[in-house]
């Protein structure tokens, strides 16, 4: 199991019931996922193109609150080695923002090597190209979120 963190200082035994959200946020994509309202299974849901923050964040808002989501999770992607990137300190920004501006908390996951996992589940499934290109992003979202889930499982037992 990966190194694994929170961006507030809200522990999970606050966390009220119901569903939670996670994002994978990429450079022109935002993979989505939502668990189930007893935080057992995650679905991806459709990828959000990111053109502006504005866009994004009343993306987001409208998915948390369609789902009446508890908790949004933010995918953190380091490098393998456990190092930081641009793209972790992009992560991070986007966490800060959203901590602002969303009602529910928001939690970091360290989401090393999703996207190669997501695609491995995709190949296996059939799908390759542009059908793989549509989904990978959220399929690796509902990756994040199912490692988020079992973090918080693990935690409350």
């Amino acid at each position: 199991m990966q190194q694994k963190e929170s961006s507030n200082s809200q522990g999970f035994t606050d966390l009220p019931a119901g569903r939670i959200v996670a994002i994978d946020p990429g450079t022109k994509r935002i993979g989505v996922a939502v668990s189930d309202p007893d935080r057992i299974l995650a679905s991806p849901l459709p990828i959000v193109e990111r053109t502006s923050w504005k866009k994004l964040l009343l993306q987001i808002r409208d998915t948390l609150a369609e789902y009446d989501a508890k908790a949004l999770v933010v995918g953190l992607p380091y490098n393998f080695d456990g190092t930081e990137s641009e793209m972790t300190a992009e992560a991070r920004g986007m966490a800060r923002k959203l901590e602002l501006s969303v009602d529910v908390p928001v939690y970091l996951q360290d989401e090393r090597a999703t996207t190669y996992e997501a695609r491995g589940r995709l190949w296996k499934a059939g799908l390759e190209g542009k059908g793989m290109q549509r989904v990978l992003d959220s399929e690796a979202a509902r990756i994040i979120l199912t490692d988020f889930l079992d973090r918080i499982g693990s935690f409350l037992e």
